[in-house]
């Protein structure tokens, strides 16, 4: 992973790394506050043996560092700590200033260092100079040999025990800053974490290559398509307008020696544009002097006599059943050269009625009239359906959904196509991130696509 990429993640997931940064150092902080300050007394023990003579000297000296580390661990056992509580008549249990104790051996030397950590300075200072005392007693008494007065090994307070005002802990400094440090590095790990496990389609680039297909066109967010769902209510220079002409534009270079064309429109899964995409791309090529025919093949969920504000009880399944001629249920809509075939009644079986050969022969009867022919196809993935009508056309777009639509989803709607002899002609990427952020889309999906058609309050939101 290079330099660019991190900016890249950096940039895509800076909430993220903000909110676990805060969090970490407001956790440090919280439990810096929260800590009781500890304060730390120090005093020093020199020992050493009793020469008369150089060559003693050096012997003693190493008997001496020997010794010293033995005695570093006397001082922290139970009964050090037991003893010293007896002697000042401490409320404590030994236990308790046991682990208060900590003893250690100054390096290349025969000190041996004492110190007590407690809440309280004075008692800190108090307490390290009665172990002090205690410990020159412990080492007297076991140097001293029997029947003798002097022990072999002394233990002199080199230094009286210290009083300290400055807590050693918490220090709140260094514990900020390990908690800005901690925190840039744990939002970044898990920005990187996240970007990693993600597989959601990101960019034309992986829709493209996941589809094995060209990308001919995006659209960017925009909240006001919740209530504004065509073209025809923006302003002639409106972003969304301009995208949905260069996907015009692209798609005229689609088999370019093809006077007839028809294309079908779908998605991997419910809930990512497609009925909103191929209702204004039809518009679009209308608006372009194209005779164009938009039907609503999707038997399950309707959406286009909605958002048309179309009849929708005539329409195709009226026609594939022989109780209407295509002429009469064709309507016309207000933009000039195009006409829509709604869905008609839902059948119990859309998938037979869609494999039929009335289907074939409507498809073929259309495909003469019209210079371009858009079909609202299912999402792939839940139902057979789009598959089935790839068939009949030249090929399928699919509608990829920015952020949400996952690479395995892209490329399982591409094998529903191949494993029906259907061909994928490009990729649109929908809902793109844009500078400017509007409210939140509603689709008219949900998950509870299936093989019979059941009326719930999203089945009648017209961006399917």
């Amino acid at each position: 992973m290079e330099l660019r990429d991190y900016l890249r993640i950096i940039r895509r997931r800076w909430l993220m790394i903000i909110t676990t940064f805060l969090i970490v150092v407001s956790a440090a902080a919280l439990v810096t506050f929260q800590q009781t300050p500890q304060y730390q007394s120090r005093t020093v023990l020199f020992l050493a043996t009793q020469a008369s003579s150089v060559s003693e000297a050096s012997a003693g000296g190493a008997f001496s560092t020997q010794r010293v580390a033995s005695y570093a661990d006397v001082a922290t056992l139970p009964a050090t700590s037991a003893r010293v509580v007896a002697n000042l008549g401490l409320d404590l249990d030994p236990g308790e200033l046991q682990s208060q104790i900590s003893a250690s051996v100054v390096p290349q030397t025969v000190n041996l260092e004492l110190t007590i950590t407690n809440p309280d300075p004075g008692t800190a200072q108090l307490v390290t100079a009665e172990l002090a005392n205690v410990m020159v007693d412990i080492i007297t008494d076991n140097e001293t040999p029997l029947n003798q007065r002097q022990p072999l090994l002394k233990a002199t307070i080199a230094q009286p025990a210290t009083l300290s005002t400055t807590p050693v802990s918490p220090v709140p400094l260094r514990n900020i800053g390990l908690g800005i440090v901690l925190g840039a590095l744990l939002g970044l790990g898990l920005a990187v974490l996240r970007e990693t496990l993600d597989t959601t389609v990101k960019s034309g680039e992986v829709a493209a290559e996941a589809a094995d297909a060209p990308l001919v066109g995006g659209i960017a967010f925009d909240g006001a398509t919740s209530d504004k769902p065509l073209v025809t209510s923006l302003d002639s220079h409106a972003p969304r307008l301009e995208a949905f002409r260069v996907l015009r534009t692209n798609m005229q270079f689609i088999d370019v020696d093809s006077d007839h064309k028809v294309f079908a429109v779908s998605s991997s899964l419910p809930g990512e544009g497609k009925s909103t995409t191929s209702t204004n791309l039809a518009i679009t090529l209308a608006q372009a002097d194209e005779k164009v025919l938009l039907i609503d093949g999707d038997l399950r969920r309707p959406q286009v006599a909605r958002m048309l504000d179309l009849e929708p009880a005539v329409g195709m399944t009226t026609v594939l059943t022989g109780r209407v001629e295509f002429a009469d249920a064709v309507q016309q809509w207000k933009v000039p050269g195009l006409d829509v075939l709604t869905s008609g009644a839902l059948p119990p079986n859309p998938a037979e009625l869609l494999q039929s050969a009335s289907m074939r022969e409507l498809i073929a009867h259309v495909r003469a009239q019209y210079d371009v022919v858009v079909i609202d196809s299912p999402p792939l993935l839940p139902v057979t359906d789009a598959a089935l009508l790839s068939r009949h056309a030249d090929g399928a777009i699919l509608v990829v959904r920015h952020g949400k639509t996952t690479r395995d989803q892209v490329a399982g709607s591409r094998a529903r196509l191949d494993n029906v002899g259907g061909r994928i002609l490009g990729v649109v990427l929908n809902m793109t991130p844009s500078g400017k952020r509007g409210g939140k889309y509603g689709y008219g999906y949900g998950y509870g696509y299936g093989y019979g058609y059941a009326p719930t309050a999203e089945a009648t939101d017209p961006k399917a």
